[in-house]
């Protein structure tokens, strides 16, 4: 009898953490809903690549995209748009390249904030480099010419990227500050790469 007690015990117990992992609060789940947001599994190579917070003249290269999301205080949750999440192909390539934007939820007590992430881990760290100035060489040139040449040594010393934190909402309401300055100073969260000095940040 108490070994069917206990079996039943820590049926409650999983069955309770499952829920959790599944709940949002009542405010995430209106910005869901008004967002059209669904639950999302985002790729290992995405998970595990490195990511640029600022996506005109970044200085920095943060680590894994998992580490960042499992350094948050409070529950969360990939999304995807709906919509997108229909139409996503198979794996781009250099000459159709594939990117679109993920969410991070992370849903707090009194906020619930969305860090904005476009994967782009379909390419290689010199295709996401080639991919990237498509869109941002005729913009500012001179700039992205310089940013362009210290991503590729980042490169070389193998520190590339496949991802950009595009930008961050707070209860729904776009965060003006630059995402790069959030996760320095606000979140203390620690980059890999010095991109002004071309080299690793030692821990």
């Amino acid at each position: 009898m108490m070994r069917i007690l206990m079996i039943f015990l820590g049926l409650l117990f999983l069955m309770g953490n499952v829920s959790q992992g599944l709940a949002a609060s009542q405010k995430a789940a209106a910005l869901r809903q008004a967002n059209g947001l669904v639950a999302f599994t985002p790729s290992e190579k995405f998970l595990t690549g490195n990511f640029v917070a600022d996506e005109m003249n970044p200085t920095v290269i943060f680590g894994a995209v998992k580490a960042f999301a499992a350094s948050r205080k409070c529950p969360t949750a990939w999304l995807i748009e709906e919509e997108v999440k229909k139409r996503l192909p198979a794996s781009g390539g250099p000459d159709q390249a594939v990117e679109f934007t993920i969410y991070l939820e992370e849903d707090c007590p009194d906020r619930v904030v969305y860090y904005v992430f476009v994967d782009q881990s379909g390419l290689t760290p010199q295709q996401w480099i080639e991919w990237r100035e498509k869109f941002h060489k005729s913009k500012a040139e001179p700039t992205y010419g310089s940013t362009k040449s210290k991503l590729d040594q980042a490169c070389k010393d193998g520190c590339g990227v496949g991802a950009e934190l595009r930008f961050l909402q707070k209860d729904g309401e776009l965060m003006m500050k630059s995402p790069e300055e959030v996760l320095r100073v606000e979140l203390k969260h620690p980059p890999i790469y010095d991109l002004n000095l071309g080299k690793k940040i030692s821990k």
